[in-house]
C-alpha cells in the first residue's frame, strides 16, 4: 500500500511542475486523495459492501469535488489534475500512466444495465480539460484527447482526437499518408500549430486548385499561339478558359 501511495506521489512530482515536494502533493492535491478513497470504495464494491462503496464514494465527492463510482477500475500512477468536475462512470477502465485534467467525462450513451457502457483508456492515454468520452469503446494506448472534444468513438492507440465531434488528427498508421501529402503542400489532417485543422485543409485545397487553375490557363495560353502560327485558330474552344479567374486569396479569407 505504501509503495502504490509512493507511486502515486512520484508521478504527481514527474507530471506537474506545480508539485515542488512530498509534503505538498499529499496534503493539497485533490487528485491524489480521490485515488485514495476510491481504492478503499472499490474494496468495498468488490467485497459485496455495495452501499459502503457508495457511500466513501460519495465522501470523496464532497471532499475532493471528483466524482468516481466505485465499480470503475483504476490502474497505478492514474493523475487526476486539479479534478474538479471530473465524473467516472461505473464501467470505466483506466490502465496505467494515464493523465486527466478537470472537468473530463467518462460517461456511457446506454441505459442497458450490465453492458459496457463507459470507455477503457489504456496505458498512458491523456484527457484534456472539459472532454467527454461517452460509449463501452476503447482509446488506444498513448492517444490524447484534446480539450473540450465530445468523443463517441473508438480513438486508435497513438492518436489525437480533437472537436466535436471528435475526430481523430495524427495516427501513428497514417505517417505515411501524412509525408505524402506533406509533398504536395498541405497536411493531410491539417495540423498546424495554433490553427483549426479543418480550415487549414480547405487552404490547403484551395492553393492546390489554385496552382491547377494557372497551369490549365498557361496551357490554353500555349495552345492559342500555336494555332494563331498555324492559322488553325478553330482548335482553340471559344469557351476556353484563357485567364485566371480563380481567387485563393479571397476564398482562403473564408476559412480563417
Amino acid at each position: 500500500m505504501l509503495s502504490r501511495l509512493r507511486e502515486d506521489i512520484d508521478c504527481i512530482l514527474e507530471r506537474d511542475p506545480a508539485a515542488r515536494n512530498v509534503f505538498e502533493v499529499l496534503t493539497c492535491y485533490p487528485g491524489l486523495h480521490a485515488v485514495l478513497i476510491h481504492r478503499a470504495a472499490h474494496a468495498c464494491w468488490r467485497g459485496g459492501f455495495k452501499w459502503l462503496g457508495r457511500a466513501l464514494s460519495h465522501l470523496g465527492r464532497f471532499v475532493t469535488g471528483i466524482e468516481i463510482h466505485p465499480g470503475a477500475q483504476l490502474g497505478r500512477r492514474v493523475f487526476i489534475d486539479h479534478g474538479m468536475g471530473v465524473v467516472i462512470g461505473e464501467m470505466a477502465e483506466i490502465h496505467d500512466d494515464c493523465t486527466i485534467y478537470q472537468g473530463v467525462t467518462l460517461g456511457g450513451t446506454s441505459l442497458v444495465k450490465g453492458a459496457k457502457r463507459h470507455p477503457t483508456l489504456e496505458r498512458g492515454v491523456i484527457v484534456g480539460a472539459n472532454a467527454c468520452v461517452l460509449g463501452g469503446f476503447v482509446v488506444g494506448a498513448g492517444a490524447r484527447i484534446g480539450s473540450g472534444a465530445v468523443v463517441t468513438k473508438p480513438v486508435p492507440a497513438g492518436a489525437t482526437a480533437v472537436g466535436n465531434p471528435a475526430r481523430v488528427i495524427a495516427a501513428q498508421d497514417d505517417v505515411q499518408r501524412e509525408a505524402a501529402a506533406a509533398k504536395m503542400g498541405f497536411s493531410a489532417y491539417g495540423v498546424t500549430q495554433g490553427d483549426d485543422p479543418v480550415a487549414q485543409a480547405m487552404k490547403g485545397l484551395i492553393d492546390h486548385a489554385a496552382g491547377h487553375e494557372h497551369q490549365i490557363a498557361m496551357l490554353w495560353s500555349a495552345i492559342e499561339k500555336l494555332s494563331q502560327r498555324s492559322a488553325a485558330s478553330d482548335c482553340v474552344p471559344e469557351d476556353a478558359q484563357k485567364r485566371e479567374q480563380f481567387d485563393a486569396a479571397a476564398l482562403n479569407q473564408l476559412v480563417r
